[in-house]
């Protein structure tokens, strides 16, 4: 009994086990391999159900089930793209968004930066006007801070007032605003100073080709434009701007701007030469009058003068000199105003710092 037992479940255990496990087997040999779906042979149209291949047939849900028994269920159908969105193209397991979900996406990014603008109520609208110490910065008249203590210094005022507290707002294109009593020039105005040589023609254009003052400033933004003439001969300091009122005042009798010059003559000079020259040179065009003379060098005969005068008459101080006996050789303008040519190289364009502007306002009044 027990040999049989051994027997039988010997017999179960291998001639039984191995004829199901053979029939499996001889029932997967018997599928012919053509019948299987190769993965480039697949499909992933959802919506239409359609066949994985040769030999499948459509699985549950429209998806297409390969093999003798199908498949997993609807396996080729979901792994590919989303319900609704065509998967041609795209590999089986990329993730991919509706674009309803996109265009939320993009709907909540936008409304997030463009929130509306909260309604204050009118007791707390905008404040008009900049900041002080900006407006000076931007002025440059420093940094921000230092600008700030030249509040707390008590030496700015706005409109005739020290300001003595900060964040004062103001506004730079009506306020006047001046540091240390001189106006500071808080709008978008230019001011430059050229050491103009010999043979320019003081034109911001020549029509006839020569060398003009526009040749120093062909790479400004803003149209400038001098302020007063020099000979063609004469070198020496002159203004070039953007502030129509300011040169109008500059070039105008009324305000007597100074000029001051420095002459090279022939002597030997009389000692009442000065005297003459300050007491008037009659000239065609009426009485000249100088307002300072005095003898800088002397070697041999050659003397070299400076003349100071407040009018600006046509060649006035070649004129001067001559009607007294004189005639230049070489003249120079050193001064225009407060503004001094110093060691400015002859052909030099430099901007005017604030200090020379407020000085130059304050000579006319602005």
């Amino acid at each position: 009994m027990r040999s049989s037992g051994r027997n039988s479940r010997g017999s179960g255990s291998g001639s039984g086990g191995n004829n199901y496990r053979g029939a499996g087997n001889r029932r997967d040999e018997q599928q012919p391999r053509a019948g299987r779906p190769r993965p480039e042979e697949r499909r992933y149209d959802v919506g239409g159900g359609s066949q994985a291949g040769p030999g499948s047939k459509a699985g549950p849900k429209g998806g297409s089930q390969g093999g003798p028994k199908g498949g997993p269920k609807g396996g080729a159908a979901k792994s590919g793209a989303p319900k609704g969105v065509g998967g041609r193209g795209r590999k089986p397991n990329a993730p991919a968004r509706p674009r309803e979900y996109e265009a939320q996406m993009e709907e909540r990014n936008r409304a997030r930066h463009d929130k509306p603008r909260v309604a204050l109520p009118k007791t707390f609208g905008e404040v008009e006007g900049e900041r002080l110490q900006k407006v000076l910065a931007r002025a440059g008249m420093g940094s921000r801070r230092a600008c700030e203590e030249l509040i707390d210094q008590a030496r700015v005022e706005v409109n005739g007032k020290i300001v003595t507290e900060q964040g004062l707002r103001v506004d730079p294109e009506k306020d006047e605003i001046k540091v240390d009593g001189l106006t500071v020039a808080t709008q978008s105005y230019l001011f430059f100073a050229l050491n103009k040589p010999a043979g320019v023609v003081s034109t911001m254009e020549d029509p006839d080709g020569r060398q003009c003052l526009g040749d120093y400033v062909t790479n400004r933004e803003t149209r400038l434009f001098h302020v007063g003439r020099l000979d063609t001969e004469t070198e020496g300091i002159i203004l070039l701007t953007n502030h129509g009122e300011l040169a109008h005042r500059l070039t105008h009798p009324r305000y007597g701007v100074k000029k001051t010059y420095l002459a090279a003559i022939q002597g030997p000079l009389p000692r009442d030469l000065g005297k003459r020259l300050k007491s008037g040179i009659e000239l065609e065009d009426g009485y000249a009058r100088a307002d300072h003379f005095r003898v800088v060098q002397n070697t041999g005969k050659n003397y070299l003068v400076e003349v100071s005068l407040h009018e600006g008459r046509k060649h006035i101080v070649r004129r001067m000199l001559a009607e007294a006996g004189f005639p230049v050789d070489k003249l120079v303008r050193t001064a225009f105003g407060p503004i001094a040519l110093g060691d400015q190289k002859s052909g030099w364009l430099r901007r005017m710092t604030n200090t020379e502007v407020g000085m130059l306002m304050r000579e006319v009044d602005l």
